[in-house]
């Protein structure tokens, strides 16, 4: 009966129970000293996470068990084993912390800050961010709902356009060094990485999906907020068709709106880069355009989800 998991591997050359339980314990200190997030389906760790993601691991395609194998291969007893699933633990989350949205919001704050000399990253795990004036050592201690509610009361910056690939446009820059700076400035110490994009994604809504609203309603107003949904089955009202001949007759400006028509003229302004009185003559345009279109025979909110998908390849 073999006592650990190197030598159940030594005995039987495949992962057994003890190896297992050694995996699911090193997943909890990889994700507890890191702070990465839980696998996709879980809104926080558990047992049941940790061996989702031990089981993702073990099918990968390509991959599979060979990291088992690997890592057993190359130790030479208990501690060497551990330390080489914990390598292989920690380069896989990382992998797949870098899929996510959030995963790449962080990103790009990370290369806004790298190239800022405000900021000061701190040695260590979990990565954390301070601002260059801060004393040495200091680290923010409070709550994260904290820091959310600080940025909250920044006003007069806003993200409304958001590239997937390139450069960060300008505008966009300036929004994320605003809320950073007040935010960091109030921890008054070093804020963790991770935190850090959270607090940007509450701010600017960055990783919501988009919303859109029925502009068919009682005296033309804009109404009730509805739920986006795929266009998953076929299209027997011609959905497809009526969001075509809409979007063929509308103008470019027209088309980066359709996500945020529920904002006011001066959020239009920064989405556009124009005068508040040229974006509102816009923003009505779009509204009028909607209004008409949409009549009462259509699923208003299908053709909106498939105007705004139009919108996404587009950008894409």
């Amino acid at each position: 009966m073999a006592s650990s998991a190197f030598e159940e591997l030594s005995q039987t050359g495949e992962l057994g129970p003890i190896s297992f339980e050694l995996l699911r314990r090193l997943v909890h200190q990889v994700r507890h000293t890191y702070g990465f997030p839980p696998p996709e389906g879980y809104s926080e760790w558990s047992d049941d996470a940790a061996y989702d993601l031990i089981t993702t691991m073990l099918t990968r395609e390509g991959e599979g068990r060979k990291f088992v194998t690997s890592c057993f291969a190359l130790a030479a007893d208990d501690a060497s084993l551990e330390r080489l699933f914990l390598a292989s633990i920690k380069h896989f989350l990382i992998d797949e912390a870098k899929k996510t949205p959030r995963g790449k919001l962080r990103r790009r704050i990370v290369n806004l800050m790298s190239g800022d000399p405000v900021y000061r990253k701190i040695p260590g795990t979990p990565p954390r961010w301070a601002l260059a004036e801060h004393a040495e050592g200091a680290v923010w201690q409070g709550d994260l709902d904290d820091l959310v509610a600080r940025a909250a009361r920044v006003t007069g910056v806003g993200i409304t356009r958001w590239n997937h690939s390139g450069p960060t446009p300008k505008q966009t820059v300036h929004a994320l060094n605003t809320v950073l700076l007040d935010v960091l400035q109030y921890a008054q110490g070093a804020v963790r990485e991770e935190d850090l994009a959270k607090v940007l994604q509450a701010r600017f809504e960055l990783l919501a999906p988009a919303r859109f609203t029925t502009l068919y309603a009682d005296e033309g107003t804009v109404s009730e907020l509805v739920e986006q949904h795929a266009a998953t089955v076929a299209d027997p009202v011609g959905v497809e068709g009526v969001a075509e001949d809409i979007w063929q007759r509308l103008s470019p400006n027209e088309r980066l709106l359709l996500p945020y028509v529920e904002e006011d003229a001066h959020h239009a302004a920064q989405l556009l880069e124009i005068r508040h009185r040229h974006a509102a003559a816009v923003l009505s345009n779009l509204k009028t355009k909607l209004r008409t279109a949409l009549s009462a025979e259509v699923d208003q909110s299908a053709v909106m989800a498939a105007l705004l998908r139009r919108g996404e390849d587009a950008q894409s």
